[in-house]
């Protein structure tokens, strides 16, 4: 398991990531934009998990 500083790290590694592909994105030519988009996306759902689990869930996840 890891400790809430370490994923603290990782969300800042993921959110600096973030804002070099989307500078990436701005500049890139019409062809690689679909690509950096899912590379983007796929960072978005990583940044929301780890807010996720920082934000410590209550209760049951089960409906």
């Amino acid at each position: 398991m890891r400790t809430e500083d370490q994923i603290r790290r990782k969300l800042n590694e993921f959110v600096m990531q973030r804002k070099s592909l989307q500078s990436r994105l701005q500049a890139a030519a019409d062809d690689a934009k679909p690509a950096l988009q899912s590379e983007l996306n796929h960072l978005e759902d990583q940044i929301m998990l780890l807010e996720w689990v920082l934000n410590k869930p209550v209760g049951s996840y089960h409906m």
